[in-house]
């Protein structure tokens, strides 16, 4: 009796588990097409669909080849005020689906009123960091990392 009630119980948290979507720490969706981790009140991540269904501004960006093109998203601020930043952070890197990362200064991004979490025709999200150097320009950005 004992092991089978044992049987059940596991079945039942992993079904759950699996159900939730949540990750086994910090209450990150397992299917986050964005999360925030690092140094913050509480890690975070998002469906890109709830990504899209947020308070949404646009931004320009001017490529290395002189094209401008204007981008719609999220505003950056937002984002990290969900996550709630601690004091003491100082930068954050953008980590892409492919591995590339790219480490920008926090005190630069709180400025910066019109960086965004842009979306792309093909799904996913670019960084576009108006005035910041091409390198913070990652695309297929997957998480931000506080540090």
């Amino acid at each position: 009796m004992k092991k089978s009630l044992m049987v059940v119980a596991l079945v039942l948290m992993m079904v759950l588990a699996a159900c939730g979507g949540k990750a086994a720490t910090g209450g990150v969706p397992a299917d986050a097409a964005l999360k925030i981790t690092g140094n913050v009140n509480g890690e975070v991540g998002w469906s890109e669909k709830d990504i899209r269904a947020m308070k949404t501004a646009q931004a320009e960006f001017t490529n290395k080849d002189g094209v401008t093109n204007t981008y719609t998203g999220v505003p950056l601020n937002d984002l990290l005020d969900k996550a709630g930043v601690k004091s003491g952070a100082t930068a954050l890197v953008f980590v892409a689906d492919d591995g590339f990362t790219s480490e920008v200064d926090l005190a630069e991004v709180k400025a910066c009123t019109n960086c965004i979490v842009g979306f792309r025709d093909e799904g996913g999200f670019v960084m576009v960091m108006p005035g910041f150097s091409n390198k913070a320009q990652v695309r297929g950005v997957i998480e931000i990392q506080v540090k």
